[in-house]
């Protein structure tokens, strides 16, 4: 390992030269079944044809002009995109971190717009949105907020799933500009709200005339079974963010919005040199196509409720399991112990998995597993789980 690389990952101990679908072979041509997906990023797997094709094709003609002028792959991507997502129009970044800080611009230009002077947004404990300095002040997470202070102000954090806490937020805080959460917890625990959380936050920012913005990074593209998670709910935010398997490993992020976040930005509020280049567009645009054209979605909902339960059999007589919960292909095993030896121990094993909050083994497939591929994944990973627990 290089060590003129800054140690900010504690990395594992391969490296991966080539993929093809769920699978991953490394320098030694060992494979892997990968159950990760990059943290939720290949939805559509390794080495997708579509994808290859996108990118050979337009790295073969242009890659980059600049936000300064017209760029067609960016304009068909964002016409896809909000005839997906109910959404009216978007901007584009290169990350997760970057869509979160443009939501958070949008909140801070809705409550000026409103003579808020120090407009705040409602966030979560165990909530995750990002590393920068603005988005890591809205993670709920002491951890990784440690030793870059001074944060950000104009957060206010309430439990994840209490709808009263939020309430009693918006009724004693005036400056409350906006509500950001996510459908789903992923870096927190894959925590999963009750049905109508969502439905009840939306009903709160149109009672008190605030931003309901949902940050769809990790459960967006079809990760829990609808293209965006919110999708479940019938409802539509006032601004959505996205990332990860928007482009299927090329680095790409956006902000959506609608309703009255729709209007907010104007020339000059804000802007990327790299954001929405015909590269990332292209290769996004060919992940939704595959979506459209394709029952993945739909089949990432079975695939699901098939893994969940098949874990469910498999280890319904071991006292150590605390939980098993999914949405789509966002699943999370909590135990009652700390358990991040198991990522090494699967790794041995030829299977790649996670484990967050020091006891929630976080799995995330492509949403192109197949039925060996998952029965080789529950096989392999509940084995794991029983030798380790005794």
């Amino acid at each position: 390992m290089s060590s003129h690389i800054m140690p900010t990952y504690a990395r594992l101990a391969v490296t991966f030269e080539r993929g093809e679908g769920a699978w991953l072979w490394d320098d030694k041509n060992q494979r892997y079944l990968d159950a990760l997906s990059g943290i939720a990023v290949c939805n559509l797997g390794h080495a997708h044809s579509a994808v290859h094709e996108a990118i050979c094709q337009q790295s073969a003609k242009l890659l980059h002009t600049s936000n300064l002028y017209q760029i067609a792959s960016q304009e068909k991507l964002a016409d896809k995109l909000i005839q997906m997502s109910g959404m009216t129009n978007v901007f584009f970044s290169n990350s997760g971190a970057e869509a979160n800080e443009a939501a958070i611009k949008l909140a801070r230009k809705f409550g000026h717009s409103k003579g808020i002077d120090i407009p705040t947004i409602i966030v979560m404990d165990k909530s995750f949105h990002g590393r920068t300095l603005a988005t890591l002040s809205a993670t709920g997470n002491a951890k990784i907020q440690q030793g870059f202070e001074p944060l950000v102000e104009g957060f206010v954090r309430v439990p994840y799933n209490d709808i009263a806490a939020i309430k009693t937020a918006l009724v004693e805080n005036k400056s409350i500009a906006a509500i950001l959460v996510e459908p789903v917890q992923g870096e927190g625990g894959v925590n999963i709200p009750a049905s109508d959380y969502l439905n009840q936050i939306r009903a709160l920012c149109d009672e008190y005339d605030v931003l309901m913005m949902l940050d769809e990074i990790q459960t967006g593209i079809g990760r829990t079974g609808k293209f965006l998670a919110f999708q479940h709910n019938g409802i539509v935010p006032d601004v959505c963010t996205l990332a990860k398997a928007l482009g299927n490993g090329v680095p790409i992020g956006a902000c959506l919005a609608h309703g009255k976040a729709a209007d907010l930005f104007t020339a000059g509020n804000h802007g990327s040199t790299f954001g929405g280049n015909p590269l990332a567009c292209s290769a996004a645009l060919a992940v939704l196509n595959t979506l459209s054209d394709s029952d993945l979605i739909a089949q990432a909902a079975e695939k699901g409720d098939q893994i969940c339960a098949a874990f469910q059999e498999k280890l319904q007589t071991n006292s150590h399991i605390l939980n098993i919960r999914h949405l789509g292909l966002m699943i999370g095993i909590e135990l009652d112990t700390p358990c991040t030896e198991l990522v090494g121990k699967a790794l041995n094993a030829g299977l790649l998995i996670n484990v967050t909050q020091d006891k929630v083994i976080r799995l995330l497939p492509p949403l192109v597993i197949d039925v060996d591929q998952i029965t080789q994944l529950v096989e392999t990973l509940s084995t794991l789980i029983q030798e380790y627990t005794q």
